[in-house]
């Protein structure tokens, strides 16, 4: 008889074929140790019959059944070589209609027997191309059940935090939301589709009890009563969670004596590698290729390779309390200088002013058992937005747990005081960990410390003309043949250089960060810049009038370009005008190609001129692409412009087969950003990439830094980030992972921080010498 989950009874099973249908919701219930009725579940696929296989897709996986003591299980087997994304899919082309079952969530058991972590995407896809993606870690050897919320009330709760804690409780492993569209269409689901991405080492999976369960046990305080007075979670115990601000001040009085102050042992001052050869010294960095791998050299000639964490500033440290005030008070604090960034203290309400405080969202109040009150020194750290990218509520109060911890730790309210211990403390901590950098958005009080090397950094911001890649997650791109924005780039970089002062210790500036330049995957997608631009009329768009010029020097007729395009466009002026291209055929794609290049290489042209104008002596770091938002022509348009090109990378490492390119633009290459988190830490997300526990997101740590370290192409790597966000979620997005160095109480994570000196301490050796100790 086939076994079933340790925590599961099931009294029926119901086998599905082809679409489940017509189920009632008191066929599905969910037991769990708070809830000892009966377990009622409707069974998809156990594996004991072969009911499963016409729904079963392969992509650079593959699966078998395996038989364990009566029970069979489906194995996948996920492909690391030669595959950046390795997955399994069950579709049904008739679609499954799940609809009347109220209430669900999708389930089963999932067996991991290697010894290493195992991070799942699972993709739920209606007919309409709707998709819920998440994601979960699979601990080393493990067996456990895990669920999908599917319908839900929580589904359609907007908390501002990116991943709430569960709605109902169970004994089972939620997996978090991770994107794409909350509420599917249930009545017509066409695929779940199960994958890795991004592997170092081939990964195993045995999955086994396909079902679907309706919960039962419900929390109807998920949400209330989270956090703490030190922005911990109030209702789970962790390690280093403190009570007190005793307790906080006997830990850091601990590690102030284990810190150090200067590189350690074997480096320059600038932290290269100072038994190793000395190269041409120019006074600042610089890149060379040495014995045949890409490297940055220090000011005083010795090689360098850039270690270090990014996002050591508070900037995104407040979260949003569900408070507000009247805009007349607003506009009285403001005077005209608040930005849309939140500015910590700047609205800190007088006691005078309080009355016009009001709650603006209930929801996000009643997650603080505590908030000061006005005439409370902990209330300079209260700040304000004016607007966010997305949350609960458009604009409001905000709130920084961390500065307020540095309060207590430091114990002193003195703005300049404060910020001087941490930004001592921070750098010592960095030389004690060994990295030999900061990565990037630190904040510029840092420039001028002459004790570490730093990445300078800026957006280029305006009233300039924007182009659309039809994605724009972030914001839409800018338009570079605009005059206002060749205006901005200048102002921009002069701004940085001011702030630089031509110091040695800064090594390169980057400008922008992960631009929707174009996706990978479809012509659309890849060429939706090109697209939309060619929509649009050229007196209103300086892009398209170069895309105009750059086809009529091309093809001279328009017959001749609706010839090689198989189009019927009348005229020039209609072409001028805005047209929509309905047949993509080969020259067409050329063609896109060719604008959307062009496109780039302004952009590019335009910020290394700028660059090279106030920053003669530092290199240009690029723009920071993210892996999804990329295409060749970008990425040749950036190797043409700057020193050193740039990408954001969150997987578990550099896999061989997403990098066949960098032969190919042969430049030195860094990485921006990169992290992993676990929920061990009493946060509620772990981050982008997942591990188990905090001596596993050690581990994941060595494994990617060392895939970079060995790549020949590569002058170093940066983590993101070095506090962890806000319990509640930062205040413009709802970022709520657990991807600092240090916790909310500035403890670090020890684990992780030993993993690092690990890989600091022999990162020269390996990278020159292959020699590791």
């Amino acid at each position: 008889m086939k076994k079933t989950h340790k925590n599961v009874y099931i009294s029926s099973v119901l086998l599905l074929g082809t679409m489940l249908s017509g189920c009632t919701n008191n066929q599905l219930e969910e037991n769990t140790p708070a809830d000892d009725k009966t377990k009622k579940e409707h069974m998809l696929w156990d594996f004991e019959k072969p009911e499963y296989q016409p729904f079963l897709h392969h992509h650079h996986a593959t699966t078998k059944l395996i038989e364990q003591q009566g029970d069979h299980k489906l194995q996948v087997m996920f492909a690391a070589k030669a595959h950046h994304e390795s997955d399994i899919e069950f579709v049904n082309s008739s679609t499954w209609n799940w609809q009347a079952l109220g209430n669900f969530a999708f389930a089963l058991d999932i067996e991991n027997p290697d010894k290493a972590s195992t991070q799942l995407y699972i993709k739920t896809v209606d007919d309409n191309g709707r998709a819920q993606s998440r994601s979960v870690v699979v601990p080393a050897e493990s067996n456990n059940t895990y669920y999908i919320e599917l319908k839900g009330a929580d589904l359609n709760t907007e908390s501002g935090i990116r991943s709430n804690p569960p709605s109902w409780h169970s004994s089972y492993t939620p997996v978090l939301y991770r994107g794409g569209e909350k509420n599917i269409d249930v009545s017509k689901v066409t695929k779940v589709t199960f994958g890795t991405k991004g592997l170092l080492a081939d990964k195993q999976l045995l999955i086994d009890n396909v079902r679907l369960i309706k919960p039962t046990n419900f929390d109807t305080e998920y949400l209330v009563g989270l956090v703490d007075e030190f922005g911990q979670n109030a209702k789970r115990d962790f390690s280093n969670k403190v009570s007190s601000t005793k307790q906080l001040l006997a830990i850091s009085a601990q590690e102030q004596r284990q810190l150090i102050k200067s590189p350690v042992e074997g480096r320059s001052m600038f932290s290269g590698w100072q038994a190793g050869p000395k190269l041409k010294a120019t006074g600042y960095f610089r890149t060379e290729k040495y014995q045949g791998k890409w490297s940055l050299v220090d000011p005083q000639g010795y090689l360098f390779f850039s270690t270090g964490i990014a996002n050591v500033r508070l900037a995104n440290t407040t979260t949003i309390t569900g408070y507000d005030f009247d805009q007349k008070y607003i506009k009285q604090r403001a005077a005209g200088d608040l930005t849309p960034e939140d500015s910590i203290g700047l609205n800190t309400a007088p006691k005078a002013a309080w009355p016009s405080r009001y709650i603006s969202s209930e929801l996000r109040a009643n997650m603080f058992n505590w908030l000061p009150d006005s005439d409370d020194h902990l209330a300079d750290n209260y700040g304000y937005r004016r607007e966010v990218h997305s949350g609960a509520v458009k604009k409001g109060e905000t709130f920084s747990f961390y500065r307020a911890n540095l309060q207590r730790k430091y114990q002193t309210r003195d703005e300049q005081t404060l910020m001087k211990k941490w930004r001592d403390t921070t750098t010592d901590r960095m030389l004690s960990w060994g990295f030999t950098s900061f990565g990037n958005w630190l904040d510029d009080d840092y420039y001028q410390q002459n004790r570490l090397p730093y990445f300078a950094h800026a957006w280029i911001i305006g009233d300039f003309k924007t182009v659309s890649s039809g994605n724009d997650y972030w914001s839409p791109l800018p338009d570079p043949f605009d005059p206002v924005f060749i205006k901005r780039a200048d102002i921009t970089l002069a701004t940085v250089a001011a702030q630089v002062n031509n110091s040695p210790w800064c090594v390169g500036v980057f400008i922008d960060n992960e631009k929707s330049w174009g996706m990978m995957g479809s012509v659309n997608s890849q060429y939706g810049l090109v697209i939309n631009t060619l929509s649009v009329d050229e007196t209103q768009s300086p892009t398209k009038a170069e895309f105009v010029k750059l086809m009529k020097g091309k093809y001279q007729d328009i017959a001749a370009l609706n010839a090689s395009w198989n189009s019927n466009i009348a005229s020039w002026h209609e072409f001028s005008s805005g047209i929509t291209v309905k047949n993509i055929n080969q020259q067409v794609e050329a063609d896109f190609s060719t604008m959307l290049f062009h496109y780039a290489n302004q952009y590019f042209a335009v910020v290394e001129q700028a660059t090279a104008k106030h920053l003669p002596n530092h290199l240009y770091m690029g723009a920071r692409f993210a892996d999804w938002g990329m295409t060749p022509e970008i990425r040749n348009a950036a190797a043409a412009h700057a020193d050193v090109v740039s990408y954001n990378y969150y997987r578990e490492g550099l896999n061989d087969d997403f990098w066949h390119f960098l032969a190919d633009i042969d430049k030195p290459s860094i990485i921006g950003e990169f992290h992993n988190g676990a929920l061990d830490s009493g946060l509620l997300n772990p981050g982008l990439i997942h591990a188990e526990s905090q001596h596993d997101r050690g581990v994941k740590y060595q494994q990617y830094m060392y895939s970079v370290i060995d790549n020949p192409y590569f002058v170093g790597a940066h983590w993101f980030q070095y506090i962890d966000s806000p319990l509640t979620g930062r205040a413009y997005d709802g970022e709520n992972y657990n991807v600092g160095f240090v916790n909310v109480a500035d403890i670090p994570y020890m684990p992780l921080v030993n993993a690092a000196k690990e890989v600091n301490q022999q990162l020269y050796q390996r990278r020159y010498t292959n020699n590791v100790n």
